[in-house]
């Protein structure tokens, strides 16, 4: 085996592992303990569409959670299961199903502010929107900031118009790109998703959106491969007339592509995504994640490459 040139490492990979993160950040290893909230999305309550993405299920996102309304059953539930395989393990509070900050301030704050002083968790980690997060939500959450770690994930998924309308995602690229620079202002860590595989976008789109990424530098970034899911809008449409999906080889060359140009200090939160075999229509092989990201490792030892690697 080559020699591995890349600095963000203990363990031979050639990219910036969510694990390294963490090991070095806390200390020890941390996972993220998933929390569903009971908010809801903009482009699902008509605040700026209906229906919600077309990829995305009626859980949003929040597919692995507890179905329960009750927040410490899900905390426990899911605290129980990580700390059987990682027992020493730090936890950090995440909250992943739909848009975690689409209320009023008051309402947030009733809801976090108490986590920031529960010594259970190490950080606090918040999925949302770009367009759920105005100045005041942003000013909190940089006071919170000074109280307990904080992350807040944004989804962009895409940053070509087309694909966004497609998706019926509800808001446009300029807005991520505001919240980003106003969170990093804010000095809140952020974290970017990002989605492959849209049918309607070649593969130089998908590099473009992590060119963007690259420009914009937020903290972290999570790659997903896109997931057909039962029950979706999408789902529906892949039913009455299946179209082609990425396959994985494309898939593994797409990404060592993209972490190519990402710079190296980047997190690289997520790799793959993760799906309930019995809602996933397509693609099957991002069922074997194990094998999805060992190929990823392959290829990038065959290729000498890394993260960064070409970076500007």
């Amino acid at each position: 085996m080559k020699n591995n040139p890349f600095p963000y490492t203990t363990d031979n990979k050639r990219y910036h592992t969510y694990n390294y993160f963490t090991r070095t950040h806390y200390g020890n290893k941390a996972f993220k303990v998933s929390i569903d909230a009971g908010f809801t999305c903009p482009n699902r309550d008509g605040t700026c569409a209906s229906g919600g993405c077309n990829f995305c299920s009626d859980r949003g996102s929040g597919d692995m959670i507890l179905q329960t309304p009750d927040i410490e059953a899900q905390i426990h539930h899911s605290t129980d299961i990580m700390k059987s395989k990682w027992p020493d393990a730090s936890l950090i509070a995440y909250f992943q199903a739909y848009s975690n900050t689409h209320a009023d301030l008051q309402t947030l704050k009733d809801l976090y502010t108490p986590f920031f002083h529960d010594d259970r968790f190490v950080s606090i980690d918040i999925a949302t929107r770009s367009d759920c997060l105005d100045d005041e939500k942003i000013a909190y959450f940089s006071e919170m900031a000074k109280l307990k770690d904080l992350t807040i994930e944004i989804g962009l998924q895409s940053i070509h118009p087309e694909t966004s309308e497609w998706m019926n995602r509800g808001h446009d690229l300029d807005s991520v790109t505001q919240c980003i620079q106003k969170l990093k202002v804010a000095n809140i860590r952020t974290c970017v998703h990002i989605i492959n595989g849209f049918p309607i976008e070649t593969i130089e789109d998908m590099i473009e959106t992590a060119a963007y990424l690259a420009e914009l530098k937020p903290a972290m970034v999570k790659i997903h491969m896109l997931h057909i899911i039962a029950g979706t809008k999408l789902g529906s449409q892949y039913k009455r007339n299946p179209f082609p999906i990425m396959d994985q080889e494309t898939y593994v060359d797409l990404v060592v592509r993209q972490l190519e140009i990402l710079p190296a200090d980047i997190v690289i939160a997520r790799l793959t995504g993760d799906g309930i075999p019995d809602d996933l229509l397509a693609p099957n092989w991002t069922l074997k994640k194990v094998q999805v990201l060992n190929d990823i490792d392959k290829l990038m030892v065959a290729r000498d490459t890394w993260q960064g690697k070409y970076a500007k």
